[in-house]
């Protein structure tokens, strides 16, 4: 469930939203409209700074107080810290945002007033920017996946005491000089923030609700009413397709695999059936709705984590769902691999050697490294099919990128320089950080098998699994052709909150690859 806050702008605030919350910088007086207040009640605000010490308006700080409004109604007021000027951008107004929405939840409020201080140290600061991040920071801390709650708890309260009823938080005003300009940015912002929000519920949806063919009908129900040309191509086809690879994956499970082609033919790009001469930029993501493993069985402690497995499909949904609802003019393809990797009578083993669509055969020896299988038919699919300007998969594909990066990074593997300069843009743009992986012929020649041309488990063992996996799709990669590989095992799930990330499904990748056609391919 998204939890949807409503976000309005404005010139002047409203006297009826008893909440205000000004913005403070760091080392700096209150601003204008807050100073105004505050010589308005005899010096509240100023006296409670003085007070208040350890409050230095220091990012996503916050001071709350209270003053007596008009006809006895109290003014819930709260100083919103932004942090030093000189390292204020939109990233740290989007923290501040987020660091906000749970403060304004937890005190039960229904609606705030926000107001963007404008003072001189601001003078060099694009103010419309300012207040479109800061609202786009509270939207994406407000999203809360609650579908299968039966209800809400009730806010807490004493033993003695009545709980008080759900009160959700679910509108803000943002007042700003630059009001017109703010609300546009937004737009533009909030329509990532809602692919954003697709990827982290497909990754929070319970596995017996989201496998292969429910996967596949989401995608057709959500992103074709969007303008997303949909295809789905089920077991039968790609059966007849050759696609070895993909279908041995699923077929230990009742559920058959599927895969999903979506087409955004861009929104300058005349629908006539004609490929764009320059090759449409084309995104991969595995999508193993569930992963025990196989036969190669994972130990069952955390196993409940691998529903996230199929992360890397939802970012390409996300993706997608971003591009259609701002009219990228962009020519863009997402393939996505879904299956369900389960043990059985009928499942896949080790020593099997299957054929794969490119016609190179895979030796398999551990059925636990499926997803690499999984993307080596739909990267072949979309090189076959539409000759890609370049080809970006991502996947949550190896434990071993997250002994390395931990949470923070997505490691990323480029084979041109210019396409991971953009990467690396995009990436300090959007705060979704990525970390160039190397890749080399060693590694790739370490997946070689002596019995089939590849194997899916290096000779090497555990040793440098995640560029050994990326070593592996190498072998799937056409000579000259623009690739990125993004190992998003650590950053798809968070068991912690982070300010404008709640906790498990995270919806990374889509905001930093939206970032990248938006910047490099649009114009």
């Amino acid at each position: 469930m998204i939890m949807t806050v409503t976000v309005t702008f404005k010139k002047s605030r409203s006297d009826k939203i008893r909440l205000a919350v000004f913005t403070m910088l760091e080392g700096e007086n209150l601003g204008p409209a807050a100073a105004a207040l505050d010589k308005e009640n005899g010096g509240i605000i100023s006296g409670a700074l003085a007070q208040s010490p350890k409050f230095k308006a220091r990012n996503g700080e916050i001071l709350e107080l209270f003053l007596p409004g008009r006809g006895g109604a109290t003014l819930r007021v709260m100083l919103l810290g932004l942090g030093r000027v000189e390292k204020l951008d939109s990233l740290r107004a989007e923290t501040a945002g987020g660091r906000l929405f749970p403060a304004l939840s937890k005190i039960g409020a229904a609606e705030a007033s926000l107001v963007v201080e404008e003072t001189k140290s601001l003078k060099d600061i694009d103010l419309g920017l300012l207040a479109a991040s800061l609202a786009n920071g509270v939207c994406l801390r407000s999203y809360s996946f609650e579908r299968y709650k039966s209800k809400k708890p009730a806010l807490k309260a004493s033993k003695k005491e009545t709980p008080d009823p759900v009160v959700d938080f679910d509108k803000i005003e943002v007042v700003c000089s630059q009001s017109t300009p703010a609300k546009k940015t937004f737009e533009r912002l909030d329509c990532v923030t809602r692919g954003v929000f697709t990827a982290r519920d497909l990754v929070n949806t319970p596995p017996n609700d989201l496998y292969p063919e429910s996967f596949a009908k989401f995608i057709k129900e959500e992103l074709r009413p969007l303008g997303v040309e949909v295809e789905i191509l089920d077991e039968k086809k790609m059966q007849k397709m050759g696609m070895g690879a993909i279908l041995a994956v699923g077929m230990g499970s009742v559920r058959p695999p599927r895969m999903v082609i979506m087409r955004w033919p861009g929104a300058e790009v005349p629908k006539t059936g004609k490929k764009n001469p320059a090759g449409p930029l084309a995104f991969v993501g595995k999508g193993v709705t569930f992963d025990t493993g196989g036969i190669s069985l994972k130990p069952g402690a955390g196993m409940e984590e691998m529903k996230m497995d199929m992360g890397g499909a939802a970012a390409v949904v996300g993706l997608m769902k971003s591009l259609a609802l701002r009219q990228s003019p962009a020519c863009v393809v997402g393939v996505v691999g879904l299956a369900e990797n389960m043990p059985s009578g009928n499942a896949y083993r080790p020593a099997d050697i299957l054929q794969s669509y490119a016609g190179k055969t895979i030796e398999v020896l551990n059925t636990d490294a499926e997803g690499r299988l999984v993307l080596a038919d739909c990267l072949t699919y979309v090189q076959k099919t539409y000759a890609p300007r370049f080809v970006i998969d991502l996947a949550t594909l190896t434990g071993a990128i997250m002994v390395a990066l931990g949470h923070e990074y997505c490691g990323t593997f480029a084979n041109d320089e210019a396409l991971w300069g953009q990467l690396a843009a995009a990436s300090a743009a959007t705060g979704e950080k990525l970390w160039r992986m190397p890749l080399d012929e060693a590694w790739r020649k370490d997946m070689e098998s002596p019995v089939a041309d590849v194997q899916n488990l290096a000779k090497s063992g555990r040793l440098a699994g995640c560029c050994t996996a990326a070593g592996f799709l190498e072998h799937f990669i056409e000579e000259g052709l623009v690739w990125a590989h993004m190992d998003i095992a650590g950053t798809a799930w968070r068991k912690s909150d982070q300010p404008t990330v709640p906790k498990f499904g995270s919806g990374f990748g889509v905001r930093v690859l939206d970032r990248l056609v938006s910047d490099f391919y649009e114009q």
